[in-house]
């Protein structure tokens, strides 16, 4: 004979939490570039016959052992210098991925028919002027999980010659960003400003989209940025000059280290089962009774008992909706209550 009655859970018997868990990224510049190949051709990245992106794997990602870690990409505004220069290799599809990273992060300006470019309210080289060509690294969700956790991504590049990127670096960090403040938000989330050691703005990183932005003005003083047999090309050259994929070369040629902290966020609804002292007594198993007698009883005065295995969550129309197994039976007589605290995570 199955127990068909239930304990209704009230306002007091429920709560809800929030855990947030971290777990820390590095991701060195020999995955980047070098450990997979000679450089540029590393069979752990792939460019694509659209020429708009870049994306870089842990492993050869031919390998079914490959993980996304990040994609790369450069683009420019229309009022950028480099914009309407002759001969611009790929200039819409540059000006397409500046244009989707702004939308996308940023939205539109209160016009509404003009996408808003990254002045972000920076002031990048502190005198309030705007990312007009930026470089972008987008990471992989499998790496961020929910978001960045604020104030611990730091990158950091090599500006030295082509031959010895690493002789000279710059760290960009958002170091001033923190969980209660130094951040703004915008449409694509909060975001905050990556300074270099000399505190000038050079980029910044949006936290729950995943995206570092990066201006160029950290390899403005380089005449080799992007080299190559014959060319040597600065930074804003080689926007307007190399395709994307040559542009994103020269960058993972110069990237040295990355590292942040990701963030899982799990939300957990909290019930606490109580069984009174007089319910529960008797076990719901048919084989608990035979003739309507109680068969765990010697004597009829005997205590009734049961033992507690599981925990139902039902529905209003008693539909069974959850359940959580006991580690161990507990025994369950008259002369005892119990609380039991069922936690669901989602």
């Amino acid at each position: 004979m199955a127990v068909t009655n239930y304990e209704r859970l009230g306002a007091t018997d429920t709560t809800t939490t929030k855990t947030l868990l971290h777990e820390s990224i590095p991701l060195t510049g020999t995955i980047v570039s070098g450990t997979y190949g000679v450089f540029p051709n590393d069979s752990n990245i792939k460019n694509y016959t659209h020429g708009m992106f870049q994306s870089v794997y842990d492993y050869p990602y031919l390998s079914s052992s490959a993980n996304h870690i990040f994609d790369l990409t450069v683009g420019f505004n229309a009022s950028s210098p480099i914009s309407g220069t002759v001969g611009i290799t790929m200039e819409a599809k540059k000006l397409n991925m500046y244009n989707q990273f702004s939308q996308v992060l940023l939205g539109y300006t209160s016009s509404l028919n003009a996408i808003r470019d990254f002045e972000l309210d920076l002031t990048l080289d502190q005198s309030g002027s705007r990312m007009k060509e930026a470089l972008f690294v987008n990471f992989s969700r499998l790496l961020y999980k929910d978001e960045i956790k604020k104030g611990t991504f730091s990158i950091v590049l090599g500006t030295g010659s082509w031959a010895s990127p690493f002789t000279y670096t710059k760290t960009l960090t958002d170091a001033s960003a923190s969980s209660t403040g130094g951040t703004t938000n915008t449409q694509g989330g909060d975001y905050g400003i990556l300074y270099s050691t000399d505190n000038v703005g050079r980029g910044a990183i949006f936290y729950q989209a995943g995206i570092a932005i990066l201006s160029t003005s950290s390899f403005d003083l380089m005449s080799d940025f992007n080299s190559g047999t014959g060319y040597n090309y600065s930074v804003s050259q080689s926007l307007g000059t190399a395709s994307i994929s040559g542009s994103c070369d020269a960058l993972r040629h110069r990237i040295q280290n990355i590292s942040f902290n990701n963030t899982t966020e799990i939300n957990s609804a909290i019930y606490f089962c109580r069984i009174p002292h007089n319910k529960y007594n008797y076990s719901s198993n048919p084989t608990y009774l035979s003739a309507s007698q109680i068969v765990v009883k010697n004597i009829a005065s005997d205590t009734p008992v049961s033992y507690i295995t599981t925990v139902g969550l039902y529905s209003p129309n008693n539909e069974l909706l959850a359940m959580a197994k006991l580690s161990e039976p507990l025994r369950k007589d008259p002369n005892n209550e119990i609380t039991l605290r069922v936690r669901l995570d989602y």
